[in-house]
């Protein structure tokens, strides 16, 4: 069969591809936008990719298009199949129908960590011989790809809030049924599509409704949001993590910076992770996934040593280049939360060296304003702030410069950045971009405008 994806290279689509191909299907896309990793891995799997939406590309026509969910009424790949009466589906769907029917589904869900934690999930079966399939929103560094099939019946998902399609307006989790559901958090995120906090929850409350009562769910012990979303209903079993007192899963901090700690089960010590990572969030990503992958077989001590191999996630703080001192990494924060906490993170770690934090405001959330009073206190943990103001931004990023407690500047163009940070900085200095799109390559650029620098001196 030959299926054609519009909107590919998107995270999720492109996972999707990889999957399709591995079924046997002739694959290939259109998108607008394309960047790696995600372009990369579709071209090396040898994946035809097209610039646009231009009718044509479905020419000769397909036998099944996938839409993806950033593709409205008023496209012309879009018109052109419902013109043509072409058979077309979202993506959620055709997984559930294609890869996930008599699966055991570990499905990681969350405002913040979703990528992170599936991407561990799977590193800890794998680990521990069980030779999971997998779909995930990034490319894991423990595996090559973001997407593969086995004939395991295990397959861990990431599990996005994010409506399917135009055609369907439910959230994609609601499609993948999980009997290990890990909820990692909630904050009103999407603004583009949920008007409030509580949508969101009524979202995430169809989730638990398709979970069995021999299934389980795993949250932390303080998020009261969660706590509201089960308050509605909850007919699974329940476990809970945390770093106080009272949950099923409990971590000890060993190290402040989050790279070692204890793990506790019901009160009694399972084992320590000791870890390249950094943050209290992925402490407890590691206490969600440590327990998903117990509830499906795996010892406890056993899953807590995997953690210590766990080699982490392209662009969740992947370090690109250590030049003469200067540290150049690459994370997806696009949410204040998961800025903040990421600085926090990076500061345990490397005490009083500067860290300089470039940031683009670019999620459609982030463009409508709906977080401009958190963003400055967000960056607390940095030295110095970037503010990228990329083109489109319906607001100007003078408020928070105005608020921000630490030197920050405001740029309209990538070129000027990477010149200015590349005559400024020293040794013992660590530069963080933060974005959940390509940044105009300005990773590369710096990293190679760095290397010139000190290859001169």
């Amino acid at each position: 069969m030959h299926i054609h994806i519009l909107g590919i290279c998107g995270t999720f689509m492109g996972s999707l591809a990889l999957l399709a191909r591995q079924l046997g299907h002739e694959v290939s896309g259109s998108d607008t936008g394309v960047y790696p990793p995600m372009s990369t891995q579709l071209q090396a799997q040898g994946i035809h990719l097209q610039d646009g939406y231009d009718p044509a590309h479905l020419q000769p026509e397909p036998d099944l298009v996938i839409i993806g969910n950033a593709l409205s009424r008023g496209n012309p790949a879009v018109e052109y199949v419902l013109e043509r009466n072409l058979p077309y589906v979202s993506g959620p769907q055709w997984l559930a129908d294609q890869v996930l029917q008599q699966r055991w589904v570990l499905a990681c869900a969350g405002t913040h960590g979703k990528t992170t934690t599936s991407s561990l999930l799977t590193w800890l079966l794998e680990a521990n011989g069980f030779n999971p399939g997998y779909l995930i929103g990034g490319v894991p560094e423990n595996f090559d790809v973001s997407a593969r099939l086995t004939d395991s019946s295990f397959f861990v998902i990431e599990a996005d809030e994010y409506d399917c399609a135009f055609f369907d307006k439910r959230s994609k989790f609601v499609h993948y049924k999980p009997r290990t559901a890990v909820l990692n958090n909630l904050e009103f995120d999407h603004a583009d599509i949920f008007p409030d906090l509580a949508a969101i929850q009524r979202q995430f409350h169809h989730l638990v409704r398709t979970i069995p009562a021999s299934g389980r769910i795993i949250y932390p012990a303080t998020e009261t949001a969660l706590e509201d979303v089960l308050a509605m209903g909850c007919w699974s079993e329940r476990e809970t993590t945390g770093l106080g007192h009272g949950a099923d899963w409990q971590a000890q901090l060993r190290a402040d910076d989050g790279s070692s700690f204890d793990v506790l089960q019901h009160g009694e010590v399972r084992g320590r992770v000791s870890w390249q990572h950094t943050g209290l969030h992925n402490v407890q990503n590691a206490l969600s996934a440590i327990a998903a992958a117990h509830h499906v077989g795996v010892r406890a001590g056993d899953a807590i040593a995997a953690c210590n191999d766990f080699a982490g996630v392209k662009r969740r703080m992947e370090l690109l280049a250590d030049i003469n001192g200067v540290r150049v990494y690459d994370d997806f924060a696009h949410h204040p939360t998961a800025i903040a906490t990421t600085l926090h993170g990076l500061r345990a770690r490397v005490g009083s060296e500067k860290i300089i934090a470039v940031i683009e405001p670019r999620s459609n959330t982030m463009r409508l304003g709906v977080h401009l009073q958190k963003l400055a206190p967000a960056t607390q943990h940095a030295d110095q702030i970037i503010w990228y103001q990329p083109p489109g931004l319906d607001w100007s990023l003078g408020d928070v410069l105005a608020s921000s407690s630490k030197p920050a500047q405001i740029y309209d163009n990538v070129e000027r950045i990477v010149a200015d940070l590349t005559q400024q900085v020293s040794g013992g200095t660590h530069i963080v971009f933060m974005s959940n799109g390509g940044f105009g390559g300005i990773h590369k650029k710096l990293v190679s405008s760095l290397q010139q620098r000190f290859q001169q001196q």
